[in-house]
C-alpha cells in the first residue's frame, strides 16, 4: 500500500517512514501540510499519517480538505506528543480512524495501521485468488484467465493487472501506480506506465465484451471501470 506521512519532526517522521517500509508499504513523505496538500491534490494514496500541528497546514486542514473531495474511504491516523484523552476526542470528532501517541511502539503501530487498511481495502488484502467477471487472478502463480484459458503476463504486467482489478472504479494516480508496480516513486515523465497499459489491455480483451474499461483520467492516471454492476464485486477463492 502506498502511504503518505505529515510530520514535522524529521526523527519522528524518519521512525513512522521505516516501521512501515519494513512493513512492506510504499511511503511518501513531508515536513509541512500545504506540501502534501498540493500532493494529494495531484496524487493518490491508500493512507494518511498525520501530525495534528503541521507547519503552514495543521494535519486537521489536510484531514477536512481530503474529506472535501471524496476522500470518505480514505483510513487516516493522527499521530501526536499529545497523549490526553482530551486530544484523542478532539482528532476522533475531526473524522481520523484511529490516534497513536509519540513515540510510537513500531508492533503496534504497524498492526494499527495494517488493520486500517484490511477494512478499508477488503479487496486488496493479499489472497490466494479473487474473480473479478470473466477474470481469475491466482496471486501464487501469478497467473491471470480469462475464461478458463491462461493468459501470458510479465511479472510487471500481472501487478498491474491486480492493482486494477483489486481498485475497480477508484482512479490511480501515475506515481501511485509507479510505486505499487515498479516499487519506486515515480520522478519525472515517462510513457513506461502508457506502453503497459496499452498492452494490458490487448492481452486481457479488456472492453465491452469483457465487462471492464480502462480509461485514462486527465492528469492524474487511470480508472478500470465495471460496465456491468454485478462484475464490480471481486470473489475470493480459497488458499
Amino acid at each position: 500500500m502506498r502511504i503518505a506521512i505529515l510530520q514535522r519532526d524529521p526523527v519522528q517522521r524518519q521512525t513512522i517512514e521505516k516501521i512501515l517500509v519494513l512493513a512492506g508499504h510504499s511511503c511518501v513523505t513531508f515536513d509541512d501540510g500545504l506540501s502534501m496538500s498540493k500532493a494529494l491534490a495531484r496524487s493518490t494514496v491508500d493512507l494518511l499519517v498525520l501530525d495534528w500541528n503541521g507547519v503552514r497546514l495543521s494535519g486537521v486542514d489536510v484531514l477536512r480538505s481530503v474529506r472535501a473531495v471524496g476522500g470518505d474511504r480514505m483510513p487516516v491516523v493522527f499521530v501526536s506528543s499529545d497523549n490526553s484523552e482530551a486530544a484523542a476526542v478532539r482528532a476522533f470528532a475531526a473524522g481520523v480512524d484511529d490516534y497513536v501517541a509519540l513515540p510510537v511502539r513500531p508492533a503496534e503501530f504497524r498492526e494499527r495501521i495494517s488493520a486500517l487498511l484490511r477494512r478499508a481495502y477488503p479487496d486488496r488484502h493479499r489472497v490466494a485468488s479473487f474473480d473479478a467477471g470473466p477474470y481469475h487472478f491466482d496471486a501464487h502463480r501469478q497467473l491471470v484467465t480469462l475464461r478458463g484459458e491462461p493468459v501470458q503476463l510479465s511479472g510487471t504486467q500481472y501487478r498491474l493487472a491486480s492493482l486494477f482489478f483489486a481498485n475497480i472504479g477508484r482512479v490511480m494516480s501515475r506515481d501511485h501506480i509507479f510505486a505499487m508496480v515498479w516499487g519506486r516513486e515515480f520522478r519525472e515523465f515517462t510513457r513506461t506506465i502508457d506502453s503497459h497499459v496499452s498492452r494490458l489491455r490487448l492481452l486481457l480483451e479488456i472492453d465491452e465484451d469483457s465487462g471492464f474499461r480502462l480509461q485514462p483520467v486527465y492528469k492524474s492516471g487511470y480508472r478500470l471501470l465495471s460496465l456491468h454492476q454485478d462484475d464490480a464485486h471481486i470473489e475470493k477463492a480459497a488458499a
